[in-house]
């Protein structure tokens, strides 16, 4: 069982990355899916999460209308669209899945990625 993120990267302030994470293993349509980042000398903290019924929780309002998560059941991958990109939203991104329900904290969650870097230079 294993979830593997790629996709980070460096990138302007403005522009956009879209990160992967496919999974191998399990099925990942049975899972809530989020996306958790941890920033240098921060806590993890939650970017998104997509629930089973298609619902994408926010878990800051800053990330609305720049990331979107989005779910590929051919290919068992899971996908953040992360557009106007600042560089506060440099960090270690994580994917993750949970048979039971979206955290902020990523309490719950089951199977987790090896984390991708995403560094947003000004």
């Amino acid at each position: 069982v294993q979830l593997q993120a790629s996709g980070g990267g460096l990138v302007q302030a403005g522009g956009s990355l879209r990160l992967s994470c496919a999974a191998s293993g399990f099925t990942l349509d049975d899972y809530v899916l989020g996306w958790f980042r941890q920033a240098p000398g921060m806590e993890r903290e939650g970017v998104l999460c997509s629930e089973s019924g298609g619902v994408t929780i926010y878990y800051s309002d800053s990330l609305k209308g720049r990331f979107t998560i989005s779910r590929d059941n051919a290919s068992n991958s899971v996908y953040l669209q992360m557009n106007s990109l600042k560089p506060e939203d440099t960090a270690v991104y994580y994917c993750a899945a949970g048979s039971l329900w979206c955290a902020a904290t990523g309490m719950g969650m089951d199977y987790w990625g090896k984390g991708t870097q995403v560094t947003v230079s000004s």
